[in-house]
């Protein structure tokens, strides 16, 4: 079809639309909306830490999917995450429905505005300056707007009326440029190595023209881009993986006032309706499980009276088990939720829900539904991110063996581009880049990067100790040999994988105490180019420790002149302290017998890191504020593990002291410490406790009534599974010791959550479990597309006011789709008390 018919054809289906168009208008909430059209402006805004997490700026959720972020005065024609971003230092809502945003560059003393306001069938963008541009920034400032590949996949564009289509892999021109301190260098870690340092990857233009119209043969998909000057349309991708197709205006030189308009009309389906949600467990249900299936409706749909349980027969026919009437649960957030019970049904066998002409996928219920669920977590997500090791699945080499040249002392009054810092001394007995030696064992990428964060190998210790200690996990499908470094998922070796991953965790842990004193807060490339890597491990550093006599590149064949080893960061924390003397003291009881030797190690070292935090227990003040929480926790759980495995009573004198103090300040904070030690205290104990478990029982359901799911959903930049995990672990305790406070409906709502009953979608947040799971997360192979078997993504995030988000078809959104250590080792925890309450 040449470009004369294509652009006819989409004039004919826009003007139809045009028939029925709706303005947009300012809601309650702060932001526009017409029927399938949302434009949110800077009600999300750039993160301090992490800069461009492509949740910020002018936004647009178009047929209920997020495909517009980033609308912002930028330097780049392509921002990649570390990229400067600009502060807001203001945002105002005006009488007349339009809305004031005032932006600064306070690197460059650069201030701009932008004003967005209705007009026509869609909203106006003008950029507004006081003063011109600096001579610095002259050619380099323009306004961008960033488009989600994903949604643009498979799909046309017309620049001019010439059509293009959108490219699947990135494939458009580039050229380099020299690099600009400023604009192109964070931290003085430029995002290129040593052999392009002076040069930079520059994309250039898809296609440019004043009139620029995505998708015009998707409605739910048309944005129509007008400016009178010229608007060029880049492919992000060609510089970094998760770049955005960016739509770029460059702001004139000599001008002040309204520098630069566009009008930006989305398309809008006049009869649109987001197609239902129905939350439901994809792993299934156990047969005296509470089974409630959560219904998510557009505002404009009318909802149905009931809804449908079928179950599928072994001749392939399906027979209704219940139709039953929907309650209704209200609004929450934007959209109606009702709700469809079928506990009542117990028979096991193969189901499915139909709400109308939807019918979901099939699920069991089954008195074995929670067997299984958490074997992907521990066979192969665990083994995959196991550090200084090599990785072997079949026929597939996840990756070789890592950073055999751990690792330097960070040098002092450093900021990291990944939030570790580093203040005036090391505080320990190395000097800014001596190796401090024997820090190349053990230890887990932390989550989707290749570093190492020791606050999260203590909560997956915690986490490996209690399953084993309750549960005695003997499962064995994995290959483990420390000496040789080799690893060989699903192949036995005759001993519990759960104790050689504490063993392994725990060798790092204790290398770090015993060469440098105390734990450090994270081990961490220090060179942007290697923090981004994304191919195997083994190939971020050269794997030979750092020599200063040699030349960059230059190697003697047992070290190497290229500063590319990790750096420990390594400022005393008293908290962490405390945290790994707990971690260690719990890593002591489990490997006692498996592993003697450290086993010794790890209490010598709990018991070192205690002593040495007495002081600062003494001295840091009482619950003024969340890190004093934290402490006094950390203190108090510090105190019971040294207990559990020393018996010796000045650990247990601390934790009665203080447990009792912690729980009336704050109960839901230290409750779940409170009641792991129940097996361990005498019965005036338990007696006592029971008025904190009752307390937390009345926080627990005024959170947890807030939504439909009943679970406390997070709202922060980080969605909040591993909380809801965290939170079911707790109930799992207190239902055990305390059952006619808490029942295990409880413990039940929190997997059903992360199973699919939730907000946006019915995936199953775990990476393969379930019928259908999660096919892409943010782990190190995210830019294939893909997936590790058995990761916990962090879930649903809140765009704000009122978006929850998690996409499955853009694994770049770490917030939604980066699984950590720690909430995968919680989630091993969960799935074995579930499994053995159903025994």
């Amino acid at each position: 079809m040449n470009a004369k018919r294509i652009l006819l054809s989409f004039l004919a289906i826009w003007s139809l639309c045009l028939s029925y168009a709706q303005k947009l208008n300012l809601n309650e909430q702060g932001y526009y909306e017409k029927r399938g059209v949302n434009v949110l402006v800077y009600s999300n805004q750039y993160n301090g830490m992490f800069f461009d997490e492509k949740t910020a700026g002018v936004e647009i959720i178009h047929h209920g999917v997020r495909t517009v972020t980033g609308g912002a005065v930028r330097l780049q024609n392509t921002p990649e995450q570390w990229d400067l971003v600009p502060d807001v230092v203001s945002r105002t809502i005006n009488k007349d429905g339009s809305i004031d945003v005032v932006l600064n560059y306070p690197d460059f003393n650069f201030t701009s505005s932008i004003k967005v306001f209705p007009k026509g069938n869609g909203f106006v963008i003008d950029v507004i300056l006081d003063k011109p541009l600096p001579e610095k920034l002259v050619g380099k400032a323009g306004f961008n707007m960033e488009f989600l590949p994903s949604a643009y996949f498979e799909k046309s564009y017309i620049a001019d009326n010439k059509p293009y289509y959108f490219p699947r892999y990135p494939s458009g021109k580039t050229m380099m440029k020299s690099s600009d301190d400023k604009i192109h260098q964070i931290f003085n870690h430029n995002t290129f190595d040593d052999r392009g340092r002076n040069e930079y990857i520059v994309p250039l233009p898809l296609a440019t023209g004043k009139d620029i119209i995505l998708a015009p043969e998707d409605m739910q998909r048309t944005i129509k881009l007008q400016s009178d000057s010229t608007i060029s349309l880049y492919d992000g991708r060609n510089l970094a993986q998760n770049g955005w197709f960016v739509a770029r205006s460059i702001l004139p030189s000599n001008k002040k006032g309204k520098v630069l308009e566009w009008y930006v009309e989305p398309s809008s389906v006049s009869d649109w309706i987001r197609e239902p949600n129905i939350g439901f467990s994809q792993i299934g249900y156990c047969p005296n499980q509470k089974k409630v299936s959560v219904i998510e409706l557009d505002p404009n749909d009318d909802p149905l009276q009931d809804a449908t349980l079928y179950k599928v027969n072994s001749n392939g026919e399906s027979t209704v088990k219940l139709t039953a009437d929907l309650k209704k649960w209200g609004k929450y957030l934007r959209y109606n939720y009702f709700t469809f019970d079928f506990s009542s049904i117990k028979d096991e066998g193969v189901y499915y829900i139909q709400y109308g002409k939807i019918k979901t996928n099939t699920f069991v219920i089954s008195k074995d539904v929670f067997k299984d669920i958490w074997h992907p977590t521990l066979d192969v997500w665990f083994p995959v991110q196991m550090d200084h090791m090599e990785v072997n699945e079949a026929y597939r080499v996840w990756h070789g063996v890592p950073y055999l040249d751990d690792a330097l002392q960070a040098p002092v009054n450093e900021k990291h581009f990944d939030g570790y810092s580093m203040g005036p001394t090391t505080d320990t007995k190395y000097k800014p880049y001596e190796r401090i030696p024997s820090l190349n064992v053990g230890g887990w990428f932390d989550a989707g990067d290749f570093d190492i964060q020791t606050g999260s190998h203590d909560s997956a210790l915690l986490s490996f100790t209690d399953a084993w200690e309750n549960f005695k996990v003997d499962r064995d499908e994995t290959f483990i040999d420390q000496k040789t470094r080799y690893v060989d998922i699903h192949r036995p070796d005759g001993k519990p994988d759960l104790l050689q991953q504490i063993e392994h965790g725990a060798l790092n842990v204790v290398a770090q105490v015993k060469n440098i004193g105390h734990p450090v807060r994270g081990i961490v490339v220090p060179n942007l180019h290697q923090y981004h890597h994304l191919g195997d491990a083994a190939d971020i550093t050269d794997n030979l420790p750092y020599n200063p006599n040699l030349k960059p590149y230059e190697s003697d064949g047992k070290s190497s002149g290229t500063m590319d080893d990790r750096w420990a960061f390594t400022n005393r924390m008293p908290m962490l302290d405390l945290q790994t003397a707990a971690a260690l003291a719990a890593s002591y009881r489990a490997l006692k017998d498996y592993n003697p030797s450290l086993a010794d190690d790890c209490l010598s070292c709990a018991k070192k890191l205690w002593e040495d935090s007495k002081d600062a227990q003494m001295s840091f003040p009482r619950f003024e504020g969340m890190p004093s929480l934290r402490h006094f926790r950390m203190d108090t759980q510090a105190a019971l593990e040294l207990y559990i495995s020393t018996r010796e009573k000045k650990y247990l004198k601390r934790f009665t002291d203080h447990i009792w103090e912690s729980l009336d300040f704050a109960p839901s904070f230290s409750i779940s410490y409170a009641l792991q030690a129940c097996p361990y205290m005498d019965k005036n104990y338990i007696k006592r406790l029971r008025k904190y478990v009752i307390k937390c029982k009345v926080q627990q359901d005024s959170i947890c009534n807030e939504n439909p799911y009943g679970v406390p959903l997070g709202k922060g930049m980080w969605a909040g599974n591993e909380s809801i995990i965290d939170w079911a672990i707790t109930n799992y305790y207190a239902n055990k010791y305390f059952p006619d406070i808490i029942n295990e409906d409880n413990i039940y709502s929190g997997i059903d959550y992360i199973m699919g009953c939730h907000p946006y979608s019915n995936l199953s947040f775990v990476a393969s479990v379930g019928t259908k799971s999660k096919k892409i997360t943010y782990g190190n192979n995210r830019a294939d597309f893909s997936f590790i078997a058995g990761g916990v993504v962090p879930g649903v995030m809140l765009l704000k006011p009122d978006f929850f988000e998690n996409k499955d078809d853009w694994p770049f959104f770490w917030g939604e789709n980066e699984c950590t250590v720690g909430a995968c080792a919680s989630y091993i925890f969960l799935g074995n008390a579930l499994e053995n309450m159903n025994r």
